[in-house]
């Protein structure tokens, strides 16, 4: 007998089932969680895939919250699992799987805690996904975006940092909150490493083309009595303020990874503060990642925008550099 489908449906085509434009997300956190939405939301892939060590049925809901509001996010698959597997043939590859701080834990054996975690997950996405882009969320983003690059052996064009995106994006809300515009009319960047050492491009800040630098050449400096350098303080303290009452700030991270992801899989070459292999720049030898503005496509990072700086704001680059080197000299890959 015949199944309603069957009499409803008459097929025509044996189609390949292989998807064009498939995104997955390794660490399905809040953060995680946040990306996926954000993407389902933008319909930037034909197929989600949603990948984690957690327990089976916390797995399945977390699909199930996606998969329930399908009719509303045009995402046509979503799939989830515990084995690699579920991730093959992706065309970008977000990774936030990242460790938690245990009491009494040092910064240094935190980050190698992170490197332990990194080795298993590049090699099974490689293993996978062989021609992905990876986009590397999970913190210390900078240093883990460097070990990605090294465990992955892809080229550096291949391999980004979320980095600054969302720092920069904060940062112009800011001022456009204190002049009275609108962010999108508000043009800045915060650029090098990600969180309290990364540097205000202050000379840069614009509206309309007018830079606020020519108007108020004391603009973020100690002897500003506007005290405009308290926009930056704020966008870096951001997250941590947001974190104290919510306890996380993933819905901000999701829509600014879902703005790079619709850069690549869309090809748009949009300019973006984030973090890359940045030696021979900027009087940096060493292989760091820092975020400097970067054309994104289809191919990862295509160009690299020749910023001048001012020497103070290059001086402050070279000094993250420094330290994140004298970091990574130490990690075990």
């Amino acid at each position: 007998m015949a199944t309603v489908k069957d009499q409803l449906i008459m097929n025509l085509l044996k189609e390949e089932q292989t998807p064009q434009n498939k995104i997955t997300v390794v660490g399905i956190g809040a953060v995680g969680m946040a990306c996926a939405l954000s993407i389902s939301v933008k319909e930037l892939a034909d197929e989600l895939a949603l990948f984690d060590v957690m327990e089976e049925d916390k797995l399945k809901g977390e699909v199930m919250r996606l998969q329930h509001c399908s009719l509303f996010l045009k995402t046509p698959k979503i799939v989830s699992g515990k084995d690699y597997n579920v991730t093959a043939n992706s065309k970008l590859v977000i990774i936030t799987a990242e460790a938690c701080q245990q009491e009494g834990e040092s910064p240094p054996n935190l980050v190698q805690h992170n490197v332990n975690i990194f080795k298993l997950i590049i090699a099974s996405v490689v293993k996978y996904s062989s021609n992905c882009t990876l986009l590397i969320v999970s913190n210390p983003v900078d240093i883990l975006t460097y070990v990605a690059w090294k465990l992955s052996g892809f080229p550096q064009n291949r391999v980004i940092g979320s980095g600054c995106n969302l720092d920069s994006a904060c940062f112009c809300s800011l001022v456009g909150e204190r002049l009275g515009v609108h962010p999108l009319s508000c043009h800045g960047w915060v650029l090098g490493e990600h969180g309290d050492s990364s540097v205000p491009v202050w000379s840069g800040v614009n509206v309309a083309g007018i830079l606020l630098k020519s108007l108020h050449p004391a603009l973020g400096t100690d002897a500003d009595k506007e005290q405009w350098k308290e926009v930056h303080r704020q966008a870096v303290d951001s997250a941590s303020e947001v974190i104290k009452p919510k306890s996380s700030s993933s819905w901000a991270i999701g829509l600014s990874v879902a703005d790079l992801a619709e850069s690549i899989t869309k090809n748009l070459r949009r300019v973006h503060p984030i973090s890359t292999m940045i030696k021979g720049f900027y009087g940096i030898e060493d292989e760091v990642f820092l975020s400097v503005p970067c054309i994104l496509g289809q191919n990862g990072i295509s160009d690299v925008m020749k910023v001048t700086l001012m020497p103070e704001e290059e001086a402050r680059l070279k000094k993250s550099a420094d330290e994140l080197w004298r970091i990574q000299k130490q990690l075990l890959l």
